[in-house]
């Protein structure tokens, strides 16, 4: 019994992991997640299954509880391979990580158990793919940003918006007898995808992952393939949706989508099923500062945010550089792109899973 003028003891705080074979807690860490403003597609307990049964990376999923009710999330991952080090991140595959929590002390105590793993593990970092800076005193990498954008609720008033120049390549596409459609699996999207990654020079992630993505997410993930006006597929786009968010996540294009304006009119296509759906904010995703997807963002008027991806160092004295504009790996970018695409398609998933 609690008498008048007493002070009723705080419940402790205790951090758990979300295990496999138990639905009832990953319902209630998407509950969590739905509502917590600080929390992303990306820490939805559905990762944990993508990341563990794709990639086969350990994974801990972390998240903070007080009598009966979640209070913060964070979810991880170990990343180890011979080539690109040992690492717990939070997520990889992902863009958006780190600890989403209702509270600071939520929040430290996600931190400190997800500190605690990594020197159990032995890692050589621990990193945190934060909307907002953290740490002041943990090095981060000053490499990416992402652009989002409020969705206006009348379509024409965001074609509008659309600076003249990108604009004029959107009339384009629709003049060229684009058309758009969602479609109900990967199999026209996936040829898309892995041979504009080959030009790049980047190995494709497998196809079950894709797979994986949409049997796991259902409505919140789907797929649209432009044709041209023959019916050719020539660009498509994975999308994720959050909230009223909609996110583009994987993209691919055929060679002649840059004369069709192909591209420009995909996104464009999105952005307007978007807003007929109701959703309030156009997120294009992380790109690398001084890069062509960079600049691509910006003529659409969206402005870059910095990304903060804070690092905990062990083993290492600086933090990693596992990214195409490091120098050491121009070579294999070049290599790459001239493999034929079935044998990069065949050994791009060995090599892309421990780059997450």
């Amino acid at each position: 019994m609690t008498f008048h003028g007493e002070k009723k003891t705080a419940a402790p705080l205790t951090v758990k992991r979300l295990e496999s074979g138990d639905p009832q807690a990953a319902r209630r860490w998407d509950e969590f997640v739905f509502a917590c403003p600080q929390a992303t597609f990306f820490h939805r307990a559905g990762w944990r299954d993508i990341v563990s049964g794709v990639f086969r990376h350990p994974t801990h999923f972390l998240y903070a509880e007080r009598d009966g009710a979640i209070e913060g999330v964070l979810p991880l991952a170990q990343v180890k391979s011979f080539l690109f080090g040992n690492a717990l991140v939070s997520l990889p595959f992902a863009v958006y990580g780190g600890v989403a929590a209702s509270g600071e002390e939520s929040a430290e105590a996600l931190e400190n158990e997800a500190q605690a793993i990594a020197r159990e593990l032995g890692v050589d970092h621990l990193e945190l793919r934060n909307f907002h800076r953290r740490h002041a005193d943990w090095p981060t990498q000053d490499l990416y940003v992402c652009f989002r954008k409020a969705i206006a609720p009348d379509i024409e008033a965001n074609l509008r918006a659309i600076p003249r120049k990108q604009r004029a390549m959107v009339r384009k596409g629709i003049g060229n007898g684009l058309r758009g459609a969602i479609d109900g699996d990967i199999e026209r999207f996936f040829p898309l995808y892995a041979d504009n990654v080959l030009r790049h020079g980047t190995p494709a992630l497998p196809k079950r992952y894709f797979r994986k993505l949409i049997e796991v997410f259902g409505r919140d993930c789907d797929v649209l393939t432009v044709t041209d006006a023959r019916g050719r597929a020539i660009s498509s786009v994975l999308s994720f949706y959050f909230r009223n968010e909609v996110l583009p996540y994987h993209a691919g294009d055929d060679v002649a989508a840059r004369e069709l304006a192909g591209n420009d009119f995909k996104y464009w296509e999105l952005m307007r099923r978007a807003c007929e759906r109701g959703i309030e904010v156009f997120d294009y995703g992380r790109s690398k500062r001084g890069t062509g997807s960079y600049a691509f963002k910006k003529n659409w008027g969206f402005e870059p945010r910095p990304l903060y991806y804070e690092y905990r160092l062990y083993r290492r004295e600086a933090i990693p550089r596992n990214n195409p504009s490091n120098a050491r790996f121009r070579l294999f970018i070049e290599a790459w792109r001239r493999l034929p695409v079935g044998v990069a398609n065949w050994l791009g998933p060995f090599i892309v899973r421990n780059l997450g």
